[in-house]
């Protein structure tokens, strides 16, 4: 592993330091446990400075909308000249794959139900509060997040293709503090990114172990969804997304990602059809266009004078925006490595836009269907997560559909996919991150990682730590936030440069 940097040895210990924390139990060190301690750090983050999430966030969206009307749109992020190496369909399959398809699957029925249950403020009837529980499933899943992964690709997409720098973190800063950035600040930096990347993913494939094992229950009858099966389902995966990260990102992972968004579609659009279709497309329609009229509104929202209000929205709003900030560096760097060719406007304008409209079509298909059943079935889906875990509540929906076991069978496919191509660019990122930026990192450094994410993710499910892995994770995304602040600094400082150099070319050619 002659390529491998400082960040690969200091980013490996701190992981198992980690691990090996998360392995104390509780009654050793009731205090000091990993599970403790981060919840007492992410609380005080949250309670603190949740204003900041929002605020930071927000700023993300306006400055992706920004770019797409300004002049640096036509910005290539490459030579000029170069052309795009991946169709619409194989780059949008790409952007599902590494960035919420495994979490789409998990929430796409789970999270509607719950806010509809418990809505983020008061309301009068029934069905102003399915259409709220929808109206913030999309927001959750729209233009704020994929507005922060665009930043950081975008950053990351320019530097490397354009200004042919190492694809580092680090590297998106130089215009800002020079060669400050080949140091120990950069070191520092780029640490901070492997960090979040790690028990960021680990933390999606232990929930993705326990569907998977949901899934493997609801339709035989007789796998129960212990921790034994789910530690199986993390072996048998790991060695799968470990063949496809060996074969390579043109092989492994662009086969996984089209098939991604076929089985999807086909899932999708199978309820949508044989569900309640007039229903279900109703109310698409309906909280689309809430979402969009609102869209100010809860971008800013903090609700001050109503602590139950201000607690949802710490739970749920600000936890997400800590969570894809802390997703950030991951897909943003994955999404960067396979955009290269395409414009600024192009760029920001397919990631804002679909797979905004495709999770908003998603949420209306499995939420709709379930709040659908409970509302006017009698099916009380709530109740089924409640007592088997928000892991059943997709199963839970089929089981009241034709087909049911063919359709859950293909859900675990789709499951499997997912899982198996997050963690594949997963293992693809964290070697890019760690060998200075290499587009083809040494097979070994991938196999390292892959080991790591998947033994993070066994221990952590077999000790009951996952909530604790993700809420590390989440810290990182508070240094993290500030350090894509920098980056947005930068990208403008370095657009302005580039459009003084075109400006004085265009005026010795007249």
């Amino acid at each position: 592993m002659q390529k491998v940097t400082k960040v690969f040895y200091i980013s490996l210990a701190i992981s198992v330091l980690f691990i090996i924390w998360g392995l104390v139990p509780p009654e050793v060190s009731p205090n000091w446990n990993l599970d403790h301690v981060t919840t007492l750090i992410q609380g005080f983050l949250v309670t603190r400075f949740g204003w900041f999430y929002l605020l930071v966030t927000t700023a993300f969206l306006i400055f992706a909308i920004f770019l797409i009307v300004s002049k640096y749109g036509n910005i290539v992020l490459g030579k000029d000249g170069d052309k795009p190496e991946y169709n619409y369909l194989t780059w949008f399959g790409m952007l599902f794959s590494a960035g919420m398809g495994i979490g789409l699957v998990f929430w796409g029925a789970a999270e509607p139900i719950h806010h509809f249950h418990t809505s983020p403020y008061d309301t009068a009837t029934e069905a102003e509060a399915a259409r709220v529980a929808m109206q913030y499933s999309f927001f959750h899943w729209g233009f704020h997040p994929w507005a922060v992964f665009a930043t950081i690709a975008l950053a990351l997409a320019y530097f490397q293709f354009r200004k042919e720098e190492p694809g580092l973190i680090s590297s998106t800063l130089k215009p800002l503090f020079g060669d400050k950035m080949n140091g120990g600040l950069g070191t520092f930096i780029n640490v901070i990114a492997v960090f979040a990347t790690v028990f960021g993913v680990a933390t999606s494939l232990g929930l993705g172990a326990q569907q998977i094992g949901s899934g493997l229950e609801f339709i035989t009858g007789n796998i129960p969804n212990t921790i034994g099966i789910q530690m199986i389902i993390i072996a048998i995966v790991t060695v799968l997304y470990m063949t496809s990260a060996l074969t390579g990102l043109n092989k492994g992972i662009k086969i996984l990602s089209t098939s991604n968004v076929v089985i999807a579609i086909l899932l999708m659009l199978f309820l949508l059809f044989t569900g309640p279709t007039n229903f279900i497309m109703n109310f698409f329609t309906t909280t689309l266009g809430r979402y969009v009229s609102y869209l100010p509104e809860m971008s800013f929202r903090m609700a001050p004078f109503n602590e139950e209000n201000a607690s949802w929205l710490q739970s749920w709003t600000i936890f997400y925006w800590a969570w894809w900030i802390a997703w950030a560096p991951f897909v943003g760097m994955f999404i960067a490595r396979v955009s290269k060719g395409r414009t600024v406007r192009e760029f920001v304008t397919g990631v804002l836009l679909v797979p905004t409209l495709f999770g908003a079509l998603w949420f209306s298909v499995f939420g709709g269907s379930a709040i659908h059943l409970e509302v006017n079935q009698a099916v009380d889906i709530a109740g089924i997560i409640k007592e088997s875990g928000t892991e059943a509540a997709l199963f839970s929906v089929l089981d009241n559909f034709p087909l049911s076991g063919i359709m859950a069978a293909l859900a675990i496919l789709l499951i499997s996919s997912f899982f198996i191509t997050s963690a594949d660019s997963a293992t693809f990122v964290l070697g890019m991150q760690t060998t200075n930026g290499d587009l083809n990192p040494a097979m070994k450094v991938k196999v390292v990682w892959g080991l790591v994410q998947s033994g993070t993710a066994a221990v952590l499910l077999w000790q009951g730590g996952l909530s604790a892995l993700q809420t590390a994770s989440i810290i990182a995304a508070f240094p993290f936030a500030i350090i894509m602040i920098m980056m947005v600094i930068s990208i403008f400082k370095a657009f302005r440069e580039e459009a003084k150099v075109y400006s004085l070319k265009r005026k010795k050619r007249e």
